[in-house]
């Protein structure tokens, strides 16, 4: 006869974390965490200006230009990060940190293109019109005028695609970049303490997305209460 089950004794189980080796390995995390927020702010700064470009070339229609960006914004859009970055680092000998910033930034260029584009374009023709009535040339328009006004639009979709960014630096590693994706997978490997090193993996994660996510919110409502007053 099989002896009784005991489901407290295995719920019990579950939770009996190494709870010293994941204090331990905080310090870890945490310099992977500051890797992760370089490569993320850099590759995002580069994805903005370049973002930025796209969308005024395409919005300018300048002639000669409009294929090949929207080349780029397809090809950025429809290609995963980790084949972009086997490609700089495998294929055309990248190191592994430029390597990182480089393809975050010709993934979110796309993405800040389209974003931004579509600020522009929501921009009423009339307030345009207006502005050069009034004398200001086209590159005071667009500065002072349309580009401002663009951004409003623009923020949600902009915040979005930050977030998005920041969560796709976990493939990175696959470069021998030591982001908090590697330390969890060297912790695993070496202690077999695959739960406590995930659970460390989320709350890192957390730490790092939560107040971005937060600000960002914050933000939108306050553009939202700017353009709309409530």
């Amino acid at each position: 006869m099989m002896p009784p089950v005991s489901y407290a004794t295995g719920a019990c189980k579950v939770f009996s974390l190494d709870y010293a080796n994941m204090l331990e390995s905080a310090p870890l995390f945490a310099r992977a965490a500051l890797t992760t927020l370089k490569i993320s702010t850099a590759g995002i700064a580069l994805a903005l200006i370049i973002g930025l470009a796209c969308a005024f070339l395409l919005y300018l229609r300048i002639p000669l230009a409009g294929r090949p960006v929207r080349a780029y914004i397809e090809l950025s859009r429809n290609t995963p990060l980790l084949v972009q970055l086997f490609l700089l680092h495998f294929g055309l000998k990248v190191d592994a940190m430029p390597c990182s910033v480089a393809a975050l930034a010709f993934l979110g260029g796309g993405y800040m293109a389209e974003a931004l584009r579509g600020g522009l374009e929501a921009v009423e023709r009339a307030q345009i019109e207006s502005a050069l009535s009034l004398g200001l040339s086209r590159w005071q328009t667009l500065c002072f005028v349309i580009l401002p006004q663009a951004l409003i639009v623009a923020v949600p979709a902009l915040g979005a695609n930050v977030i998005f960014l920041l969560k796709e630096t976990s493939v990175v590693s696959v470069v021998a970049v030591t982001d908090i994706v590697a330390v969890a997978k060297d912790l695993i490997s070496l202690y077999y303490e695959t739960t406590e090193a995930l659970i460390m993996l989320v709350l890192v994660y957390l730490v790092l997305l939560l107040p971005i996510c937060l600000a960002i919110r914050h933000l939108e409502r306050r553009v939202k209460h700017v353009a709309f007053g409530n």
